[in-house]
């Protein structure tokens, strides 16, 4: 087991990293905020999902949850429909639109990776992967999820996974 100073080390390193979560934040587009983003990345990751799974999943009150919501909703880039399983609830999944942010994203932030990992291999990008995810999994985070859901089946359907246009 690692001792209390490569603790300490591993503090210090995951208070830095927030100068990487910033440049990250930097590269979206002006009108989408990073709440934004990140309600329109758990969607395209996890499909189409009422607000209280994304409340739990963006791990945030529904307050904050709606307010993201709306956002996006006002700019078309999802859709909110009745819950044919409780009408009282609303179904959120991205539209076209949506799915093209998602996309861009995506290619922004791969880029971005790309650039400021240039002299780092192949392996050490995968052993880096490899880590990180252990580390999540070590916290048992919620938002781990398996590849995106294609956007053109119904709701029940949504298991196969998307291929990129």
């Amino acid at each position: 087991m690692a001792g209390r100073t490569q603790y300490e080390e591993l503090m210090r390193q995951f208070s830095a990293f927030g100068a990487v979560r910033r440049e990250l934040g930097r590269i979206l587009p002006s009108d989408c905020p990073s709440g934004s983003a990140a309600v329109l990345t758990l969607l395209g990751r996890h499909g189409a999902m009422r607000m209280s799974k994304l409340a739990e999943l963006l791990a945030v009150d529904m307050s904050v949850t709606s307010r993201h919501v709306a956002h996006v909703a006002e700019r078309g880039w999802i859709e909110r429909s009745p819950d044919p399983a409780d009408r009282r609830s609303r179904i959120l999944r991205l539209t076209p639109s949506g799915w093209a942010q998602v996309d861009e994203f995506s290619r922004r932030t791969a880029q971005l990776l790309a650039d400021r990992l240039s002299d780092w291999n192949d392996d050490e990008v995968g052993r880096l992967i490899q880590l990180m995810a252990r580390l999540r999994a070590s916290f048992d985070d919620c938002r781990s999820a398996p590849p995106r859901p294609d956007p053109h089946l119904p709701l029940e359907q949504t298991q196969t996974t998307r291929t990129p246009a």
